[in-house]
């Protein structure tokens, strides 16, 4: 098999398993996220779409160019904005399109009407605006999104103790990929002979799309599927911890009150054992609101939920790691400690102590 087959056999996967990842993320068999699945469905359609020259091709024989398709070209012009409104809802699950989001139409509309400049024959001008507004659309919205992406990061911190598997860390590798492979391939365009890179490009895409496959499908609910509480977290601010120390909440008597209180049951109870300890169950606990319990911990211990639950962990796994009888594993004393996977305790421990639990217990052993 020479280049070229191969290079026709891995666009052929390319478009068939983004046709049926589409199909799985819009039938959502798991019911989770279900907003964010639709809008990424359609995404993954959408992009389908750019292989379907050469599918057709390999199909007839013949050279179509779908592509040059007026309906096709504005169709495909939606593509970034599409996968920005899946990230608009995995991040906020609640969120709803308002007269005011009739901007996000400013672009697309521009680019209808140099489709129909075009088609009426004043090619030249407005194909290279058609153009510009391709590229401006695809780095606004896969900027804005990395940036939405990199907010919900920092606000799931203020809530949750395990931040593994409701981070969107791969929806973040996967912008930074794309770029990266997009402007590679611009220069190619410019300098080169872009034939010659089809065969590189369509691997990483291939791989690429493996790689979503398999992240966007083991995906879980972020948020609560309980209303109040779902709302209540998403009205969590994602600086919060900045923000609420510049105004009080509660006073300070109330503050120590509940700060003593919470020491207690740390350091009793032992709340941070439980992986999937969050703030609404703490605070429910504690018997406060869950903003109240924010402000507590960002104010009294300077510290976000993540930051003061696993501060607690480190140390009871550091008890564990100096156990010289301990039978359990670093896996173990993982698990044992609150976290849900060895990455997340190798993490987070690396960044209290300055040391892997590894080289912390060897350490320890050696005194």
């Amino acid at each position: 098999m020479n280049t070229s087959e191969l290079n026709s056999f891995i666009v052929i996967l390319i478009y068939g398993s983004l046709v049926l990842l589409s199909l799985l993320k819009l039938t959502n068999p798991l019911q989770v996220n279900r907003k964010a699945n639709f809008w990424f469905g359609i995404f993954l359609f959408l992009w389908s779409t750019f292989w379907m020259d050469e599918v057709l091709f390999l199909i007839t024989g013949s050279a179509i160019e779908f592509h040059s398709l007026y309906v096709v070209r504005f169709i495909q012009f939606l593509t970034p904005i599409v996968f920005y409104f899946s990230v608009l809802f995995y991040t906020n699950p609640t969120f709803t399109f308002k007269i005011t989001d009739l901007k996000f139409l400013l672009l697309p509309a521009a680019f209808l009407i140099c489709l129909f400049l075009i088609q009426s024959g004043l090619t030249n001008p407005f194909e290279y605006l058609s153009v510009i507004l391709i590229l401006i659309q695809a780095l606004f919205y896969t900027g804005l999104s990395y940036i939405i992406i990199r907010k919900h990061q920092r606000k799931i911190q203020q809530f949750s103790s395990n931040t593994e598997g409701i981070n969107l860390n791969w929806l973040e590798y996967i912008i930074v990929v794309l770029f990266i492979v997009n402007i590679i391939y611009v220069i190619y365009n410019l300098f080169y002979d872009p034939k010659s890179l089809n065969f590189f490009i369509n691997t990483v895409f291939l791989l690429v799309i493996y790689w979503v496959a398999y992240y966007s499908l083991k995906q879980k609910e972020i948020y609560p599927l309980e209303e109040k509480q779902r709302q209540e977290l998403i009205s969590i601010d994602e600086d919060a911890d900045e923000e609420e120390v510049k105004r009080k909440l509660i006073s300070d008597e109330e503050l120590g009150k509940i700060k003593i209180q919470l020491e207690n049951i740390m350091e009793t109870g032992k709340p941070y054992l439980d992986s999937d300890l969050n703030l609404i169950k703490l605070a429910e606990t504690l018997e406060v609101s869950s903003h109240h319990l924010s402000y507590v911990i960002n104010t009294g211990f300077g510290k976000n939920f993540f930051q003061y639950v696993n501060g607690y962990r480190v140390e009871y796994a550091k008890v564990l790691l100096k156990d010289a009888d301990s039978k359990f594993s670093i896996l173990g004393i993982a698990y044992e400690s609150g976290f849900n996977s060895k990455t997340s305790f190798n993490t987070t421990f690396k960044k209290l102590t300055g040391q892997t639990p590894s080289e912390f217990k060897k350490i320890s052993s050696d005194l």
